[in-house]
Protein backbone atom coordinates (compact mmCIF):
# COMPACT_ATOMS: atom_id res chain seq x y z
CA UNK A 1 0.00 0.00 0.00
CA UNK A 2 1.25 3.39 -1.14
CA UNK A 3 -0.33 6.65 1.05
CA UNK A 4 0.15 9.98 0.02
CA UNK A 5 -0.62 12.58 2.26
CA UNK A 6 -0.38 16.41 1.82
CA UNK A 7 2.32 15.61 -0.76
CA UNK A 8 3.66 18.78 -2.75
CA UNK A 9 6.54 18.73 -5.15
CA UNK A 10 7.87 22.10 -6.56
CA UNK A 11 10.79 22.18 -8.71
CA UNK A 12 12.49 25.51 -9.25
CA UNK A 13 9.87 27.49 -7.69
CA UNK A 14 7.96 25.30 -10.55
CA UNK A 15 4.62 23.76 -8.29
CA UNK A 16 4.64 20.16 -10.16
CA UNK A 17 1.75 18.92 -7.87
CA UNK A 18 -0.12 20.14 -4.34
CA UNK A 19 -1.46 18.54 -1.29
CA UNK A 20 -1.91 15.27 -3.04
CA UNK A 21 -3.90 12.99 -0.32
CA UNK A 22 -4.72 9.27 -1.93
CA UNK A 23 -4.27 5.92 -0.81
CA UNK A 24 -3.42 3.21 -3.46
CA UNK A 25 -3.95 -0.36 -2.40
CA UNK A 26 -2.95 -3.50 -2.57
CA UNK A 27 -4.74 -6.29 -4.74
CA UNK A 28 -5.54 -3.20 -7.39
CA UNK A 29 -4.73 -1.21 -10.71
CA UNK A 30 -4.72 2.17 -10.67
CA UNK A 31 -4.53 4.10 -14.16
CA UNK A 32 -2.97 7.55 -13.98
CA UNK A 33 -3.21 9.78 -17.01
CA UNK A 34 -3.01 13.34 -18.73
CA UNK A 35 -0.92 15.60 -21.04
CA UNK A 36 3.08 15.94 -20.67
CA UNK A 37 4.16 17.37 -17.84
CA UNK A 38 0.93 17.56 -15.53
CA UNK A 39 3.11 14.94 -12.99
CA UNK A 40 2.29 11.45 -13.72
CA UNK A 41 5.77 10.52 -14.10
CA UNK A 42 6.65 12.70 -10.94
CA UNK A 43 3.70 10.41 -8.63
CA UNK A 44 5.82 7.59 -10.01
CA UNK A 45 9.08 8.84 -9.04
CA UNK A 46 7.85 10.15 -5.83
CA UNK A 47 6.18 6.69 -4.60
CA UNK A 48 9.71 5.14 -5.36
CA UNK A 49 11.93 7.42 -3.61
CA UNK A 50 13.96 8.14 -7.32
CA UNK A 51 12.79 11.69 -5.67
CA UNK A 52 11.99 13.29 -2.17
CA UNK A 53 8.51 15.37 -1.61
CA UNK A 54 8.98 19.08 -1.25
CA UNK A 55 6.17 19.01 1.61
CA UNK A 56 3.70 15.92 2.85
CA UNK A 57 4.80 12.32 3.18
CA UNK A 58 4.66 9.16 1.05
CA UNK A 59 4.29 6.03 3.36
CA UNK A 60 4.94 2.73 2.77
CA UNK A 61 3.21 -0.06 4.82
CA UNK A 62 3.39 2.02 7.74
CA UNK A 63 6.54 3.37 6.79
CA UNK A 64 7.85 7.00 5.68
CA UNK A 65 9.69 7.29 2.52
CA UNK A 66 12.91 9.53 2.72
CA UNK A 67 12.58 8.46 6.88
CA UNK A 68 12.73 4.87 7.37
CA UNK A 69 13.81 3.98 4.24
CA UNK A 70 15.62 5.50 1.06
CA UNK A 71 13.40 3.09 -1.01
CA UNK A 72 10.41 0.73 -1.12
CA UNK A 73 11.38 -2.54 0.47
CA UNK A 74 9.55 -4.36 -2.20
CA UNK A 75 9.26 -2.69 -5.78
CA UNK A 76 9.34 -2.84 -9.56
CA UNK A 77 9.71 0.12 -11.80
CA UNK A 78 9.69 1.16 -15.41
CA UNK A 79 10.21 4.90 -15.78
CA UNK A 80 11.47 6.81 -18.28
CA UNK A 81 14.04 5.75 -20.95
CA UNK A 82 15.44 3.08 -19.04
CA UNK A 83 18.25 0.82 -20.53
CA UNK A 84 20.12 -1.99 -19.05
CA UNK A 85 23.35 -3.42 -20.43
CA UNK A 86 23.64 -3.90 -24.01
CA UNK A 87 26.44 -6.16 -23.97
CA UNK A 88 24.64 -8.70 -21.68
CA UNK A 89 22.06 -11.18 -22.71
CA UNK A 90 18.35 -10.46 -21.04
CA UNK A 91 18.95 -13.42 -18.55
CA UNK A 92 21.99 -11.59 -17.57
CA UNK A 93 20.91 -8.35 -17.02
CA UNK A 94 18.40 -9.52 -14.77
CA UNK A 95 20.77 -12.24 -13.01
CA UNK A 96 22.90 -8.75 -12.61
CA UNK A 97 19.69 -7.17 -10.79
CA UNK A 98 19.03 -9.54 -8.76
CA UNK A 99 22.23 -9.80 -7.48
CA UNK A 100 21.63 -6.43 -5.89
CA UNK A 101 19.21 -7.96 -3.30
CA UNK A 102 19.63 -11.70 -3.77
CA UNK A 103 15.71 -12.64 -3.69
CA UNK A 104 15.15 -13.96 -7.03
CA UNK A 105 16.48 -17.45 -8.32
CA UNK A 106 17.46 -17.94 -11.85
CA UNK A 107 14.01 -19.56 -11.97
CA UNK A 108 12.50 -16.92 -11.30
CA UNK A 109 14.41 -14.99 -14.00
CA UNK A 110 13.34 -17.45 -16.43
CA UNK A 111 10.13 -17.24 -15.29
CA UNK A 112 9.97 -13.90 -15.82
CA UNK A 113 11.46 -13.53 -19.33
CA UNK A 114 9.21 -16.25 -20.15
CA UNK A 115 5.82 -14.45 -19.22
CA UNK A 116 7.21 -11.40 -21.47
CA UNK A 117 8.00 -13.58 -23.81
CA UNK A 118 11.84 -12.94 -24.18
CA UNK A 119 13.17 -16.44 -24.90
CA UNK A 120 16.56 -15.42 -26.46
CA UNK A 121 20.05 -15.48 -26.37
CA UNK A 122 20.91 -11.96 -28.29
CA UNK A 123 22.76 -9.45 -26.29
CA UNK A 124 20.56 -6.55 -25.42
CA UNK A 125 22.29 -4.15 -28.36
CA UNK A 126 20.67 -6.50 -30.74
CA UNK A 127 16.87 -5.57 -29.54
CA UNK A 128 13.99 -4.28 -31.18
CA UNK A 129 12.16 -1.34 -29.51
CA UNK A 130 9.24 -3.53 -28.45
CA UNK A 131 12.10 -6.46 -27.30
CA UNK A 132 13.43 -3.61 -24.44
CA UNK A 133 10.29 -2.61 -23.65
CA UNK A 134 9.24 -6.53 -22.84
CA UNK A 135 12.38 -6.47 -20.85
CA UNK A 136 11.37 -3.63 -19.35
CA UNK A 137 8.03 -5.25 -18.01
CA UNK A 138 10.39 -8.16 -16.90
CA UNK A 139 12.83 -6.51 -14.52
CA UNK A 140 10.04 -5.42 -12.87
CA UNK A 141 8.41 -8.43 -11.92
CA UNK A 142 10.95 -10.76 -12.08
CA UNK A 143 11.57 -10.41 -7.90
CA UNK A 144 7.45 -10.42 -7.15
CA UNK A 145 7.32 -7.05 -6.34
CA UNK A 146 4.96 -5.53 -3.35
CA UNK A 147 4.58 -2.28 -5.97
CA UNK A 148 4.73 -2.00 -9.67
CA UNK A 149 5.25 1.32 -11.05
CA UNK A 150 4.95 1.66 -14.64
CA UNK A 151 5.27 4.49 -17.09
CA UNK A 152 3.85 3.94 -20.70
CA UNK A 153 4.48 0.19 -20.17
CA UNK A 154 2.79 -0.17 -23.52
CA UNK A 155 5.20 1.98 -25.85
CA UNK A 156 6.43 -0.24 -28.81
CA UNK A 157 4.51 -3.11 -28.31
CA UNK A 158 2.68 -4.22 -30.64
CA UNK A 159 -1.16 -5.38 -30.15
CA UNK A 160 -0.50 -8.99 -29.05
CA UNK A 161 2.71 -7.45 -26.97
CA UNK A 162 -0.11 -5.70 -25.16
CA UNK A 163 -2.28 -8.24 -24.44
CA UNK A 164 0.35 -9.95 -23.30
CA UNK A 165 1.72 -7.08 -21.23
CA UNK A 166 -2.20 -6.96 -19.88
CA UNK A 167 -2.58 -10.93 -18.64
CA UNK A 168 0.82 -10.23 -16.68
CA UNK A 169 -0.36 -7.41 -14.83
CA UNK A 170 -3.61 -8.74 -14.03
CA UNK A 171 -1.74 -11.81 -12.80
CA UNK A 172 0.03 -9.21 -10.30
CA UNK A 173 -2.75 -7.85 -9.18
CA UNK A 174 -4.31 -11.43 -8.26
CA UNK A 175 -0.84 -12.21 -6.67
CA UNK A 176 -1.47 -8.92 -4.08
CA UNK A 177 1.21 -6.35 -6.29
CA UNK A 178 -0.09 -2.49 -6.15
CA UNK A 179 0.18 -1.37 -9.40
CA UNK A 180 0.42 2.11 -10.81
CA UNK A 181 0.40 2.70 -14.65
CA UNK A 182 1.27 6.04 -16.15
CA UNK A 183 -0.33 7.01 -19.45
CA UNK A 184 -0.98 10.07 -21.32
CA UNK A 185 -4.25 8.12 -22.72
CA UNK A 186 -6.41 6.94 -20.69
CA UNK A 187 -7.70 4.26 -23.12
CA UNK A 188 -4.25 2.29 -23.05
CA UNK A 189 -5.17 1.13 -19.91
CA UNK A 190 -9.29 1.66 -19.01
CA UNK A 191 -10.00 -2.51 -19.54
CA UNK A 192 -7.27 -3.47 -17.37
CA UNK A 193 -7.31 -0.90 -13.95
CA UNK A 194 -9.47 -0.46 -11.11
CA UNK A 195 -9.07 2.91 -11.05
CA UNK A 196 -8.55 5.98 -13.55
CA UNK A 197 -7.39 9.00 -12.13
CA UNK A 198 -6.68 12.16 -14.11
CA UNK A 199 -3.56 14.16 -13.24
CA UNK A 200 -3.75 17.92 -14.01
CA UNK A 201 -3.54 20.97 -12.31
CA UNK A 202 -1.08 20.18 -10.04
CA UNK A 203 -3.31 17.28 -8.71
CA UNK A 204 -5.39 13.99 -8.96
CA UNK A 205 -8.83 13.09 -9.24
CA UNK A 206 -10.20 9.72 -9.88
CA UNK A 207 -12.70 9.61 -12.82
Amino acid sequence: MIVFEHVSKTIKGHEILKDLNYTFEDHKIYGLYGPNGSGKTMILRLACGLVRASGGKVIINDGVLGKDFAFPPSVGVVIENMELLPYLTAFDNLRELGDIKGVASDEDIREALERVGLNTDKTVKKFSLGMRQRLNIAQAIFEHPDIILLDEPTNALDEEGVESIYKILKEEKDRGACIIIASHNKNDFTRVVDQVIKVANETMVEV
